[in-house]
């Protein structure tokens, strides 16, 4: 369900309130998620060593659809199962299931700041799809910073050593999923969207529907713990998305922008609290990059915006 970094670029996409008014409340919420964000990362990683990924996905979104029903219910029940682009919203409902189970593959045998770190690309496929599907103009700094990214994720996995392995690329198809999820999204809104309400209910139907009929592939009869652990990950995981949300009531993207990248510092020492791993060197290195370049693409985005706001 997307990581601290692209839940952040999916809620920004979403029209923000017109005065976000306490920035510092904006940014200790986006902390807090982004801490959750790990934590519920490091869960999955734990429960992957005992159940299959697809499994941990499974329950995972069946605990969100339970919750997106609870919550759509108590705003006004069945008026918001109908979608005006129901096949924009299944198309989000897969970037963000296939996203969601590239990753839990990811952690089950990559150390959590690397997988978190390589995830961090996800601006520069955005950038990429957002040329080919929503014929945006990208300049050439946009476009080096793409190229910046890329660099970054060279520096994380290092191919051609021997540290380097295949398992590295499933955060990059991570990424490439919520892109897809975040570009739909923007899609959505550019046709006379549907409320943040039925978008909520049919990216988690979408998502229990695709791993529920994928079980015969990956079935693995579970125990009560397993169970319930799987069901604590899913409302940890949960959370933070909300919160994300919140904080960007209270302050504008411009604000919380960097502290979205913090996650590769919690990431660091959720892993290393809960598997002794220590990132090297090259991996913070690689990350930083990373940030550097979807902070750069984001500041892009924004003075395009002023200016077409200008010109209009």
């Amino acid at each position: 369900m997307g990581r601290g970094v692209v839940s952040c670029a999916m809620a920004a996409s979403i029209p923000p309130p017109p005065r976000p008014d306490d920035p510092v409340r904006g940014i200790l919420l986006m902390l807090v998620a982004i801490t959750l964000f790990s934590i519920a990362d490091a869960m999955s990683k734990q429960l992957t060593q005992t159940l299959s990924p697809l499994m941990v996905a499974w329950i995972r979104f069946a605990t969100f659809f339970l919750l997106a029903l609870l919550f759509v219910a108590r705003r006004g029940g069945t008026r918001f199962l109908a979608a005006r682009r129901p096949w924009l919203q299944v198309m989000r409902g897969i970037g963000v299931a296939g996203s969601a189970l590239a990753m839990t593959f990811a952690l089950k045998v990559l150390p959590l700041a690397e997988a978190t770190a390589i995830n961090f690309v996800s601006p520069a496929f955005i950038t990429v799809l957002s040329v080919i599907f929503l014929a945006e103009k990208v300049g050439w700094r946009r476009w080096t910073a793409i190229a910046v990214g890329l660099l970054g994720v060279l520096i994380v996995v290092r191919p051609g050593s021997g540290v380097f392995q295949a398992a590295a690329l499933l955060p990059l198809l991570t990424a490439a999923f919520w892109a897809g999820a975040v570009i739909v999204t923007r899609k959505m809104a550019g046709v006379g969207g549907d409320g943040p309400e039925t978008t909520l209910i049919w990216t988690a139907g979408v998502g229990f529907l695709l791993f529920t009929l994928m079980l015969p592939f990956g079935w693995q009869t579970p125990d009560a713990g397993q169970v319930g652990f799987g069901v604590l990950v899913g409302l940890v995981s949960s959370v933070p998305h909300a919160l994300v949300v919140l904080a960007y009531r209270h302050a504008p993207a411009s604000a919380l922008a960097p502290f979205a990248y913090t996650q590769l510092v919690t990431a660091s020492l959720v892993g290393f609290i809960g598997f002794g791993a220590v990132p090297d060197g090259w991996t913070f290195a690689g990350g930083a990059v990373i940030a550097a370049s979807g902070l750069y693409s984001a500041h892009r985005e924004r003075v395009r915006a002023r200016e077409a706001r200008r010109i209009s």
